[in-house]
C-alpha cells in the first residue's frame, strides 16, 4: 500500500465557511498561463483557508512534455511569483504532493482512457471519492472535442451519489448561432446541473457585494430606479494591450472579450430585480429577465449608440506602445476593435429611459474597473440667491479595480458665515475595512464549483440572451469598415466615445 498523502488544511475554517467536497479536479490546458497565474494561487489560497478538502488532488492535462517532477516545479516557481499572500511553505509542501501531470492530445480517444484510469488511482490515493471537476482552460476550439471524448469515456456519468462537473472558460461562443451549437454539444454530454460556465468578475467581492448592498440596506433600493437615477456607467479599461496573443485577439475583439460577458454580468447584477431567494436558480431567473429586457439595436441605431476603435502606436511615460496592427499574429489591415462603447436602454417599468453607458479597451491610461450611479440633481431653487451656479449630482461608485471598495458623493456646506458647498466621498475599502488578503478571484468559484452551488456561474439561456443583445451590433460592424486606427495608446479611446454622452449632456466620469 502506499504511503498515504498528508493532509494540508493547517488552519480552522471560519465559522460560516466549510471545506469544498473531495474531488480530483482536471485542468485540460495546464501547461498555460491561467493555471500557474491564477488556478494554482486560488487553490493554494483555498489550502491556507483551510477551505480545501483534505481529498483533493490537481491533474494537469496539456500537450506539452512535462513530467510530474517538472510540473510541480514549475507550480512552485508560479506560486512564489504569482501568489497573492506570503509564501507559506509547509502549506506548500503538503498541497504540491497533491500535483499531477499527464502529457496527452485532446482529440486522442486513448488519452481519455489513460485519464480515467489516473483518475480512479487518485480517488484510491487521494481520498477524491469519486468526484471529479473537468476544467477546461484551453482555446475555446477545443472545447467541443474535449467535451465529446469526455462523454465517450463515461467521465460524465454521476453514479452513486458521485458528482462530474465541467468548468468552461470564455468565450462561450463567438456568437449566437456558435454559442447555441456549444450548448447542444454540452447536453449531449452533461447536464445543465453539471456545467459551470465560469466568468472571474464574478469571483470578485465588489461584484458579489452588489447584491447585498442593494438588497440588504434599505436606504438604497428604494431609489434604485428612474425616478431617481440619471444614468448608469459602467467602465473596464485596461493600460495594456493584448500582450502577444494577437492570434486569439484577431478572432474576439472587446464586445465578444469583455462586453458580452465580464461587464453584462455587471449590468445584470446592477439593473435586475430583487430574487425571491439567493439560490442559483432564482439569482439567474432574474439575470436573464434583465439581459431579455434590454433594447436590440436596430441597424439604424448601431452607429448612433455604439463606438469601435483601435489604438495606434504612442509614447505613455517615455514607453513606445506599437499600433495594434503591429502586434504580432495581427492583419495588417484588421478590423478588430480593441475598444468598444455601448448606450443601452432596458425596457422595463424600473428603468424605462434611463441610459446604461458601458465601454471597456485595451491601451487606456488607467487599468480601472468601476460602475458609478449618478443619480437626478436636486432643486436648485432654495440655493438660488447664494453664490451656488450648479449643483453637483449625487454619485454612488462601485470599484471593482485595482483597490475594492464603495463611495458615495454629496454636497456638505464649508465651514464659514456663507452658505458655500463642496463635493465630498464618503468611501469604504475592503483593503481597510477587512482583515483579508488579496485574492485571484477564483477562490469563491473554485469553492462553488466543488460545493455544487452555481449561482455565480452563466446558465445556458444567459449566454445566448447576451448574445442576441451584441448580435445586432456584431452585424452591421462586420458588413461596415471602419478607418482604424483611431486613437493613440494611453488615451480614452476615440472622441465618438465621448460624443456618445455629450449628445445627451453627459460626460464619462473619467476621460
Amino acid at each position: 500500500m502506499p504511503e498515504p498523502i498528508a493532509p494540508f488544511i493547517t488552519l480552522p475554517s471560519l465559522p460560516d465557511d466549510v471545506p469544498g467536497a473531495p474531488c480530483a479536479m482536471v485542468v485540460f490546458g495546464a501547461s498555460g498561463d491561467l493555471t500557474k497565474r491564477k488556478l494554482v494561487p486560488a487553490l493554494f489560497n483555498l489550502a491556507c483557508e483551510g477551505l480545501l478538502p483534505d481529498g483533493f488532488a490537481l491533474l494537469g492535462f496539456a500537450r506539452t512534455p512535462l513530467n510530474e517532477e517538472k510540473f510541480r516545479g514549475a507550480m512552485t516557481e508560479s506560486i512564489k511569483r504569482y501568489g497573492t499572500r506570503q509564501f507559506n511553505a509547509a502549506v506548500w509542501e503538503k498541497f504540491v504532493q497533491r500535483l499531477f501531470y499527464q502529457q496527452h492530445e485532446y482529440d486522442d480517444p486513448a488519452s481519455y482512457t489513460a485519464l480515467k484510469a489516473q483518475l480512479q488511482k487518485l480517488d484510491r490515493d487521494c481520498g477524491t471519492q469519486g468526484n471529479h471537476i473537468f476544467y477546461l482552460s484551453t482555446p475555446p476550439g477545443f472545447f467541443p472535442t474535449i467535451i465529446e471524448n469526455l462523454g465517450a469515456a463515461g467521465l460524465n456519468l454521476e453514479e452513486r451519489g458521485k458528482f462530474s462537473r465541467v468548468v468552461i472558460e470564455k468565450p462561450f461562443g463567438r456568437d449566437l448561432a456558435s454559442a447555441v451549437k456549444l450548448n447542444e454539444i454540452v447536453y449531449q454530454q452533461f447536464q445543465e446541473h453539471q456545467v459551470f460556465r465560469i466568468d472571474h468578475y464574478l469571483g470578485k467581492e465588489t461584484v458579489q457585494n452588489i447584491l447585498v448592498f442593494r438588497f440588504a440596506n434599505g436606504i438604497f433600493e428604494p431609489i434604485w430606479n428612474r425616478r431617481y437615477v440619471d444614468h448608469v456607467q459602467i467602465t473596464v479599461a485596461e493600460t495594456i494591450g493584448i500582450e502577444g496573443r494577437g492570434s486569439y485577439y484577431e478572432t474576439a475583439g472587446v464586445l465578444r472579450d469583455m462586453i458580452q460577458n465580464h461587464i453584462f454580468h455587471l449590468l445584470a447584477y446592477i439593473a435586475m430585480e430583487p430574487p425571491i431567494d439567493i439560490n442559483a436558480t432564482k439569482v439567474r431567473d432574474e439575470e436573464v429577465k434583465l439581459l431579455d429586457a434590454v433594447q436590440r439595436m436596430r441597424p439604424e441605431q448601431v452607429p448612433v449608440r455604439a463606438v469601435r476603435g483601435q489604438y495606434g502606436e504612442a509614447t505613455v511615460d517615455d514607453r513606445w506602445l506599437p499600433s495594434y496592427r503591429e502586434e504580432k499574429g495581427v492583419a495588417a489591415d484588421s478590423q478588430v476593435e480593441t475598444f468598444a462603447a455601448l448606450k443601452l436602454y432596458i425596457d422595463n417599468w424600473r428603468w424605462a429611459g434611463v441610459p446604461f453607458y458601458l465601454r471597456s479597451g485595451k491601451c487606456l491610461p488607467e487599468r480601472r474597473a468601476e460602475i458609478a450611479i449618478q443619480f437626478n440633481r436636486a432643486p436648485l431653487q432654495l440655493f438660488r440667491h447664494q453664490e451656488v451656479k450648479q449643483l453637483s449630482p449625487n454619485l454612488l461608485e462601485m470599484r471593482l479595480q485595482p483597490d475594492e471598495g464603495i463611495s458615495l458623493r454629496f454636497e456638505t456646506k464649508k465651514p464659514g458665515t456663507k452658505i458655500r458647498m463642496q463635493t465630498v466621498d464618503m468611501q469604504f475599502d475592503y483593503t481597510r475595512s477587512f482583515d483579508t488578503n488579496y485574492s485571484t478571484g477564483y477562490e469563491t468559484l473554485l469553492h462553488d464549483c466543488m460545493t455544487g452551488d452555481s449561482t455565480l456561474f452563466a446558465r445556458a439561456d444567459m449566454v445566448e440572451t447576451a448574445w442576441k443583445v451584441i448580435q445586432p451590433i456584431q452585424e452591421v460592424w462586420q458588413n461596415t469598415a471602419a478607418e482604424f486606427p483611431n486613437y493613440p495608446g494611453g488615451t480614452w479611446g476615440p472622441i465618438e466615445a465621448n460624443h456618445l454622452l455629450q449628445r445627451d449632456g453627459r460626460g464619462w466620469l473619467q476621460g
